[in-house]
């Protein structure tokens, strides 16, 4: 039996940032994924949907030249194409990881792993008839796709009819029309890459809103430029039957059957904790997810967990950061995650992006906000570069300590510009400090600055 310092089961961003950084802390580090190194972010998740979108905004370039100046005729997207780009760009970054892995002289092995039992030598898991066993244990399964209870649903997915977003990352044939259910992140990115690809798309959504937690203003900008690329939106509705003949949709008292080719699913994701021994050695769980403090210790003394399998913020770098509070906290350096200022980044064209509060969570949570907001269109390299965009740009402070307490954009560039907004959140520094903050120009992200000159 192989003894190591730690056991980390799952390769996804937590489980493999993780064996990176304790390797390198000087732990001998054993880490198990049963499918592929990445996880759910690099082969059917993060990486492989930003494949697919910056070819649909390449198409979206080329289809809108004209207005800049720069005439192609007919341009069109290959799907098949663009998938196979999609295999290599992946192929290319699981192979980097596992690069890294021998190079810090981690143990990586592909196999399901599960956990045994606690004796005094430490903890024994066991994969592919072997046992190993170490002092410290990295919980980080990850998630899965979360299948509603919907009737059909189960069989729809074993035909083929239905699809999560595993499936459809690979399918190399494009349906007429897909009705995608749910409007969140997964579903508006994939709804935007098949509008582009010229397929026909329904959004049901059982929320009055698209885009989940995100200010419900940048959401309705975001539904608008959707809908003028010709995705159709159900809000208020709901998929109460699935079948080859018809998908059944609920809105108020009115029920109504529509048809489509396919059927993506993609009401969210839930942790991935079965069968892999957990209740073995008295982890707790509530609510489907393993409960974590702020030093992602379980509760259990030598377990930690990090990434999506706490369910607290399903982000992969999320998942980065609690691994590495983790390990910290395993090499004896105090360490203590926070939530406050996590970005999330909804990768359509245009993109949007938000951290902190917003002003729904912030009446919520009782808290004296005024916030301001301007349009993009105030920063010159945005008018250079969009033709009638229609971006804005939110700022929210804290009526008490002056602290901005939450960002929120949509325009082209909002995902590299919310790291900016990160640091001001983060950091809570008062406004006139941040008045002071220089930031290039002409660039989209001086439109932080700009707002923050607003606030009164």
């Amino acid at each position: 039996m192989k003894k190591y310092d730690l056991i980390i089961i799952g390769g996804g961003p937590a489980g493999y940032l993780a064996a990176e950084r304790a390797s390198a802390g000087g732990m001998s580090t054993a880490l198990f994924e049963k499918r592929s190194l990445g996880g759910v972010c690099l082969n059917e998740g993060c990486i492989p949907t930003k494949s697919l979108l910056y070819s649909a905004k390449i198409l979206d370039s080329a289809a809108h030249g004209a207005a800049f100046g720069v005439h192609i005729e007919n341009p069109s997207l290959d799907h098949n194409a663009v998938i196979s780009r999609k295999d290599k760009v992946v192929k290319a970054l699981v192979s980097g990881v596992g690069a890294k892995m021998k190079t810090g002289g981690v143990d990586v092995f592909t196999a399901e792993a599960v956990i045994q039992q606690k004796t005094p030598d430490g903890f024994i898991v066991e994969a592919d008839g072997q046992s190993f066993t170490a002092s410290k244990l990295l919980i980080a399964t990850g998630s899965e796709a979360l299948i509603p209870p919907i009737p059909g649903a189960a069989e729809g997915l074993k035909s083929g009819f239905v699809m999560t977003s595993r499936e459809i990352l690979d399918a190399r044939e494009l349906p007429k029309h897909l009705l995608i259910v749910g409007g969140g992140v997964i579903g508006l990115e994939m709804a935007g890459y098949f509008a582009a690809a010229d397929v026909k798309v329904s959004v049901v959504e059982m929320l009055d809103k698209i885009a989940g937690p995100f200010d419900a203003e940048i959401s309705a900008i975001l539904q608008k430029n959707l809908q003028k690329k010709g995705v159709e939106f159900r809000l208020g509705s709901k998929v109460t039957e699935i079948s080859p003949k018809g998908i059944r949709l609920e809105t108020g008292d009115a029920s109504e059957l529509i048809t489509a080719d396919r059927v993506l699913l993609s009401i969210g994701r839930k942790p991935a904790i079965s069968g892999i021994g957990l209740e073995n050695i008295g982890v707790y769980i509530e609510r489907g997810a393993v409960v974590t403090d702020r030093q992602m210790r379980v509760g259990v003394p030598d377990v930690y967990a990090a990434g999506d399998v706490n369910g607290k913020s399903m982000l992969a770098h999320t998942a980065y950061r609690e691994a590495e509070v983790a390990v910290n906290n395993m090499l004896g350096r105090k360490d203590s995650m926070r939530y406050n200022a996590i970005p999330s980044v909804i990768y359509t064209q245009p993109e949007a992006a938000s951290v902190g509060e917003t002003e729904e969570s912030a009446a919520a949570k009782g808290l004296a906000v005024k916030s301001t907001k301007i349009s993009m269109r105030y920063a010159g390299r945005y008018v250079a570069e969009n033709e009638g965009g229609d971006g804005i740009c939110k700022l929210l402070l804290d009526k008490g300590s002056g602290r901005v307490l939450g960002v929120h954009m949509i325009g082209g560039y909002a995902s590299e510009i919310i790291t900016s907004a990160v640091f001001i959140v983060e950091s809570g520094w008062p406004l006139e400090t941040l008045k002071e903050m220089v930031f290039p120009h002409p660039t989209v992200g001086e439109i932080i600055r700009e707002a923050l000159f607003e606030i009164k």
